[in-house]
């Protein structure tokens, strides 16, 4: 039976995540995404994926001290950060090989998970010219990354608008990213391979790179007026509208809608709702025009959209979105990859073959010059 990126097929069983695409639901270790996602600290998220529920007073303290003391990464990993700033490469490059660095320390669940804030800081800051301030073992997880970004010490809004967005993404079923942890888990390999593997599977546009064309798009637009006609043009040139469809959600991605909360409260407390008014003006166009543009097709706004919005509402440049979803992912990654060493059998599905069969070998100075040609337009 041919399965096509393996749609349809269950590979792993897990108490981590259920993506319910027809009901637009998104359970989290038992909890209701609208239920944990604003309320929750990071830290909590990250103990219940772990642990399958969320700590008590002392295993908090706990596990943030542990979080904390373990920011620093190694003299190695900021050399590297350097000469990949000198070279401009992308971000998510950028971190994928910082992460490599952590086979040089403890490259546990607790070390991987508190030195990805300060490699994706470290590599921000570098590539602008700026040296990176050290971590603050007083702040929250959240509130270093943005602390370690900025240099200043974010204000409690701004750090529950990104605490929120972290919990919302951490994790999200069997995902591309997800999935490559856990066939690298389940060879028996460490986990620094694991994320190492599962960042290169979320940097694909396919994946997790699209929250910044999102926005790009909403800043094309400009004015709410111009909203239809830009959008119009858009899906009449076959282009697709970023931010908006879901290969899993049929309905409205629930994800948007704890984002779009996040995003609202954070651009109010910020005094200027203009971009947020822009955005809730585009999404309503959207949805109306790839209904009639796509009829039945069911497109909806995933979490794409208010990503974008909420991550510049926070201050961050377009080339961290990625990088920053890591930031909240790798928990997740974890989580799976500890599941699967629980129960492991190495992932290792079947392919079909279609090609064809019993073929003769030809040697070379038996072969016309049509093979030689082929041969060389191949490579």
């Amino acid at each position: 039976m041919e399965s096509n990126g393996l749609e349809g097929v269950v590979a792993a069983t897990t108490r981590l995540s259920h993506v319910d695409g027809e009901r637009g639901e998104l359970i989290m270790a038992g909890y209701p995404l609208d239920d944990i996602a604003e309320r929750a600290t990071f830290e909590e998220m990250t103990w219940l994926m772990w642990h399958g529920d969320v700590p008590t007073v002392a295993e908090l303290e706990g596990f943030r001290a542990s979080l904390a003391a373990a920011r620093e990464i190694p003299d190695a990993a900021v050399s590297l950060l350097r000469d990949c700033a000198r070279r401009n490469l992308d971000a998510m490059d950028a971190l994928r090989m910082g992460v490599d660095t952590l086979s040089l320390v403890a490259g546990d669940e607790i070390g991987i998970v508190a030195r990805v804030p300060t490699i994706v800081a470290t590599y921000a800051r570098l590539r602008h010219g700026l040296e990176p301030p050290a971590a603050r073992p007083d702040l929250g997880h959240a509130a270093n990354v943005l602390y370690m970004l900025s240099g200043e010490i974010p204000d409690p809004e701004r750090v529950r608008g990104l605490e929120t967005y972290l919990n919302t993404v951490i994790d999200h079923g069997l995902n591309a990213s997800t999935f490559t942890a856990r066939v690298i888990t389940s060879t028996g390999s460490d986990l620094v391979s694991a994320v190492v593997g599962a960042l290169g599977a979320l940097k694909g546009p396919l994946h997790g790179g699209a929250p910044g064309p999102a926005l790009d798009m909403v800043f094309e637009i400009a004015d709410a007026s111009r909203a239809e006609e830009v959008l119009r043009r858009k899906l009449e040139a076959g282009d697709r509208l970023m931010g908006f469809g879901h290969r899993i959600y049929k309905v409205r991605d629930p994800r948007a809608d704890v984002l779009a909360r996040a995003a609202e409260r954070l651009f109010t407390r910020a005094g200027d709702m203009s971009l947020y008014t822009l955005a809730r003006a585009v999404e309503a166009q959207a949805i109306r025009l790839l209904e009639e543009y796509k009829p039945g097709r069911r497109l909806q706004t995933n979490v794409e959209f208010y990503t974008a919005l909420l991550l510049h509402g926070l201050g961050l440049e377009t080339s961290l979105f990625t990088p920053t979803f890591a930031i909240g992912r790798v928990s997740g990654w974890i989580a799976h990859a500890l599941e699967q060493r629980r129960a492991n059998r190495i992932i290792r599905p079947q392919s079909e073959y279609v090609g064809p069969r019993y073929k003769k070998f030809v040697p070379l100075p038996e072969r016309g010059q049509r093979d030689v040609v082929e041969i060389g337009l191949r490579n």
